[in-house]
């Protein structure tokens, strides 16, 4: 499992795995849990590309949220 440590949103870190280029597992620490855990099961099961292609740049606050996160943290294992 992988931990990336978020900045400028609610939550604290993202886990997850990546294997062959898919999504396996995904949690989202802290922050919104309806939002957070949406994303998360959502991104399972696709390709890293796709996760980032639908979720980077999304706003909340600061210029960034979970979604934008979680793209930013799976950019990291191209």
């Amino acid at each position: 499992m992988t931990t990336y440590k978020t900045t400028g949103t609610c939550s604290s870190a993202i886990e997850y795995e990546v294997e062959n280029g898919i999504v396996t597992k995904c949690r989202i620490v802290g922050g919104c849990p309806g939002n957070t855990v949406g994303v998360a099961r959502l991104a399972i099961g696709r390709k890293v590309e796709e996760v980032i292609a639908l979720l980077k740049g999304i706003p909340c606050r600061n210029g960034t949220s979970c979604p934008d996160q979680l793209a930013r943290a799976l950019a990291q294992t191209l």
